[in-house]
């Protein structure tokens, strides 16, 4: 089987022996590190969840394959790759039609959570910010909330003489003191 040549890093999906996600996981890695390959095997993920298990102790927290018996890479494809993470120990394939491995979209790495994607704000509640989208495009705002996972925001603008309360995405708004 020959793979075309890819240039760009793509996640894949490789499925396991049950229970051997870790165990893949730690040898590709030893992989990586002895071969060198960390520019063509980029990231081994397993995405994991935490949840809390009611015990007759009391409450535990722990940590769960949100996809037991699957491990994600992104790498970029070719022959050579390709033999490599299928003949991991514990590795039974590449997920997709035959032993072709298909890519993930980027919505559904998204949408996995494969590759969580950190959002900085630069302001904090009761800052003053520009709201940069939108229909409020321009007004002043003060920041009431900012969400958990810092994706969107409670802003009180003043509009013509009256406070209205919008919820907008972190990235609508910027700090007072950046130019938009």
């Amino acid at each position: 089987m020959s793979l075309p040549q890819e240039s760009t890093p793509l996640w894949y999906v490789v499925h396991t022996y049950t229970g051997y996600e870790n165990k893949v996981l730690s040898n590709l890695e030893k992989i990586i590190e002895n071969r060198g390959i960390s520019d063509l095997i980029q990231a081994v993920r397993i995405p994991t969840e935490t949840v809390t298990e009611l015990t007759e102790n009391g409450e535990k927290e722990i940590e769960r394959k949100l996809f037991p018996s699957y491990v994600f890479i992104k790498m970029i494809m070719n022959d050579e790759m390709w033999h490599i993470v299928r003949n991991t120990t514990g590795v039974t394939g590449f997920v997709g039609p035959g032993s072709r491995p298909v890519p993930l979209s980027e919505e559904e790495v998204e949408k996995l959570g494969v590759d969580p994607k950190v959002i900085e704000v630069r302001f904090a509640v009761g800052d003053n910010v520009r709201i940069c989208a939108g229909p409020l495009s321009g007004f002043i705002g003060v920041v009431d909330e900012i969400s958990a996972d810092k994706k969107s925001v409670k802003v009180t603008a003043s509009m013509f003489g009256r406070e209205t309360k919008v919820e907008l995405g972190s990235m609508e708004v910027s700090p007072l003191d950046e130019t938009v």
